[in-house]
């Protein structure tokens, strides 16, 4: 079935910020580095390929042979990781934190953004490679964020006590919550498939890192998708003189403020004087600098400067960046092109781009990742049926309400012609006026608003009416609306997979592949 589109702008879900830069207005064009066209990417590659060395590559090539060694990855994920060694290869990347089972459904459509993408890529550029790679970001420590999905109208939660970087969580506690889990799925073969996916995941892995990892693996293994987890002493090596920069002269901090002294937006994300977080077994603590010396919060922890400075070199792996330094981590490791985010992620990356110049490290392009609603054939056929188009819905429930009832009503309710018939009148009015006595232009400004009130008074009491008299077409309606937009929010936020991989199996993903395209730079509607 054929599907359909439309901008973002007209969604209503994004920010001014980020229509602003998707429409390359001038006010943004000092964020980016280059603007994510397909064209682009050859200067991309070109500026990488000269600050990405063959040391970095077989150092990365070392830690993911060791991170993927025991997951089974596939033929193509092998290839991947091997093909990293050579100069002519780059990486497009997405990450995320470690949701359970992979949390809203915004986790799988970046994903699939970033093998899009890649494929495109590779038929614009032949002669180079280009893989698609997966950052867990498994030293977050905000648990709250990642505890709980929701599937077939259903809250699913893990509750525990562990504290510290989430990758490193035991997952054993979890034997409960599959059991949960279990019962709601039911008893079909797609059903039995996904409790087995969390079975395997969740209660043959050690930690949340390992188990997030299977589980993306399973998923998109086949289309060569390499998982790469930050908590790593190896790729921190990599990392350290960002890390000493960071505690030595505060590099995020002076360069992001100097971007958002003339923001002409809202700040997604504020820097701190330090941007690292001290990391060890259970603990994942903000390093402060107080009085010159360096603490680390809620412990007796504290350092000189060259004591900390000493600790960075010769153990990085105990600093780990916060929201707006693991961006250059990332950065730092990777040969890569461009980073695919939502919304709120693309916003605060295009505060970075001075801090990273600082750095000197090469700024990515920014892709916005696919977004999507996805109808049943029958919820689409019940709005062709009362002559509604998909896009509709994505007005919100107050305005689809008050659409419908002016599609609905025998009798004109838009009394638009009115009103400029009254304006025109008092303008006329007042034109006599100031030939006769300019006193008397407060008792026109009066009447005119008298007048105009009356009518919209009108209007709001004959749309009122036509509520009532179609109040079964429009909930009809409104009832699909609530199913494509839970809460007055978008699927992607709310839904787990699961609940569309129930009923649609390996064809709910084989319709995101077809219809993913993320420099296009439009909402999906997608029909099953």
């Amino acid at each position: 079935m054929p599907q359909e589109k439309i901008t973002y702008k007209d969604s209503g879900y994004f920010s001014t910020l980020i229509v602003d830069y998707l429409g390359q207005k001038s006010e943004t064009i000092h964020l980016y580095n280059r603007f994510p066209s397909i064209d682009n990417f050859e200067g991309q590659m070109e500026e990488k390929a000269q600050n990405f060395s063959m040391d970095q590559r077989q150092v990365l090539l070392e830690v993911l042979k060791r991170q993927n060694n025991q997951i089974g990855i596939s033929s193509n994920t092998i290839q991947n990781i091997e093909r990293l060694s050579q100069a002519n290869t780059f990486t497009v990347v997405t990450g995320h934190q470690l949701s359970l089972f992979t949390g809203s459904l915004y986790f799988i459509y970046k994903i699939i953004s970033v093998i899009r993408l890649c494929e495109d890529l590779k038929v614009k550029y032949p002669n180079k490679n280009f893989v698609p790679v997966f950052w867990m970001a498994s030293e977050d420590h905000d648990f709250e964020e990642i505890s709980t999905f929701k599937t077939k109208g259903q809250s699913i939660a893990w509750e525990q006590s562990q504290k510290g970087a989430v990758g490193r969580m035991d997952t054993k506690s979890l034997n409960s919550v599959y059991k949960y889990f279990a019962a709601v799925m039911g008893d079909s073969k797609n059903a039995n498939d996904l409790k087995e996916l969390f079975r395997q995941a969740y209660l043959g892995n050690q930690n949340l890192a390992k188990a997030t990892q299977y589980i993306v693996n399973e998923l998109f293994g086949e289309k060569g998708l390499v998982i790469i987890d930050g908590d790593d002493k190896q790729l921190k090596s990599l990392f350290t003189d960002g890390i000493v920069n960071e505690l030595s002269n505060q590099l995020a901090c002076k360069n992001i403020l100097k971007t958002l002294e003339n923001f002409e937006y809202k700040v997604q994300v504020n820097p701190r004087v330090i941007n690292l977080f001290y990391l060890g077994d259970g603990v994942r603590e903000r390093i402060v600098l107080d009085n010159e010396k360096y603490k680390v919060n809620n412990t007796s922890l504290e350092f000189t400067r060259e004591e900390i400075l000493s600790l960075a070199q010769s153990q990085p792996e105990l600093f780990s960046p916060n929201v707006v330094m693991r961006p250059l981590y990332q950065e730092t490791v990777l040969p890569n092109l461009a980073y695919i985010g939502g919304g709120g992620e693309i916003a605060y990356w295009l505060e970075l781009k001075q801090y990273f110049d600082a750095s000197n490290v090469t700024f990515p392009m920014l892709v916005l990742r696919d977004s999507a609603v996805v109808l049943s054939r029958k919820q689409k056929e019940k709005l062709e049926k009362q002559g509604i188009l998909v896009k509709d819905l994505f007005l919100k429930r107050e305005g689809f309400e008050e659409a419908l009832a002016k599609k609905y009503s025998e009798i004109p309710i838009d009394f638009s012609s009115y009103k400029a018939l009254v304006t025109k009148q008092f303008n006329e009015l007042e034109k006599l006026v100031k030939q006769t006595d300019p006193s008397f232009d407060g008792a026109v400004a009066a009447q005119r608003k008298k007048q105009l009130n009356g009518l919209d008074n009108l209007e709001k009491r004959f749309l009122k009416a036509q509520k009532i008299k179609y109040s079964d077409y429009i909930n009809k309606a409104l009832s699909v609306q609530e199913q494509v937009f839970p809460k007055g929010g978008l699927q992607e936020r709310q839904l787990n997979f699961s609940e569309f991989y129930l009923e649609y199996g390996d064809a709910f993903f084989d319709q995101l592949y077809l219809n993913f395209n993320p420099l296009e730079n439009q909402f999906k509607i997608i029909v099953l």
